[in-house]
């Protein structure tokens, strides 16, 4: 018998188990709600793994010294809907408000450092890119850079080779799409990828928002949108004062506009819709 049909459904006690060691990991809290889908998006793994109960990979996962289950986990849990310009009042706000103020700064040459911090298979960073490239053909001294993270390393791949079907880029303009995007032929016809000239602004690494962030340097905008809502009060707290930290005085935070901090400490000014700037 094939080992799909052997399998056992996850428990009240495998879901705790693995919402704890989840959200130990990566702060995402999994409402009880979420047992089925979990149940749904294991059961794959465990196909993968040829293991007949979520007990058994639990303790696959939790005894992998390499690390490279718990990947395959997150990778299972997070949830990666995106889509180019998502809300695209925070981009207009930032070529119109935020970029300005970098030419203001008494001629200095220094990039503007950009954080896409959730960036799920790399339609936000790219939408930051194309923002940032038509800012730089107008004003010749400015320069910026994009980071691009996510945690889970499935779409990060997707991201770095970004490539995209003909349905995922409906809400990019067309004078973009010809200046940005390479349209495919042959075995690669539906599809579009992203030129050079844009991949180059955008670099991409695997990090954890839970753990300490690998960098010294500040960052001057910080994009983390549609993802503090699968957070705890307790563990959103703690994401904003380290995302404060990260920024430069004068720096911005940009969130989802189904997030908020108000019910939240925070030391930032609101200076727009879910848009909060670092003053000191």
């Amino acid at each position: 018998m094939d080992i799909c049909f052997q399998q056992g459904r996850l428990t009240d006690d495998d879901f705790k188990k693995f919402s704890a060691l989840i959200f130990a990991k990566t702060g995402i809290h999994l409402k009880p709600e979420k047992k089925e889908l979990l149940n749904a998006r294991l059961g794959k793994r465990l196909r993968a793994c040829q293991l007949d109960s979520f007990s058994e990979y639990y303790d696959r996962v939790v005894h992998d010294s390499s690390g490279n289950e718990l990947v395959q986990l997150i990778n299972c849990v997070s949830t990666n809907f995106t889509s180019f310009f998502r809300e695209k009042g925070h981009f207009d706000f930032l070529s119109s408000s935020v970029f300005p103020q970098f030419g203001k700064k008494g001629g200095s040459t220094a990039p503007c450092k950009i954080w896409s911090a959730a960036c799920s298979s790399g339609e936000e960073p790219y939408t930051l890119a194309m923002v940032t490239a038509l800012y730089m053909a107008r004003n010749q001294s400015f320069r910026a850079s994009i980071l691009a993270t996510d945690i889970s390393t499935k779409v990060l791949a997707i991201a770095e080779k970004g490539i995209y079907s003909m349905d995922k880029i409906e809400q990019i303009p067309a004078e973009l799409l010809r200046n940005y995007f390479q349209k495919g032929v042959g075995n690669c016809s539906g599809y579009v990828k992203v030129k050079d000239e844009l991949r180059r602004l955008v670099t991409f690494r695997h990090i954890n928002l839970m753990d300490a962030f690998p960098w010294k340097e500040e960052m001057d905008v910080i994009f983390c949108r549609n993802v503090m809502i699968y957070f705890t009060r307790e563990t959103q707290a703690e994401l904003a004062e380290k995302f404060y930290h990260c920024l430069a005085p004068g720096g911005y935070l940009f969130i989802g506009h189904s997030e908020s901090l108000t019910s939240i400490g925070h030391r930032f000014q609101q200076a727009a819709t879910t848009v909060y700037k670092k003053i000191k």
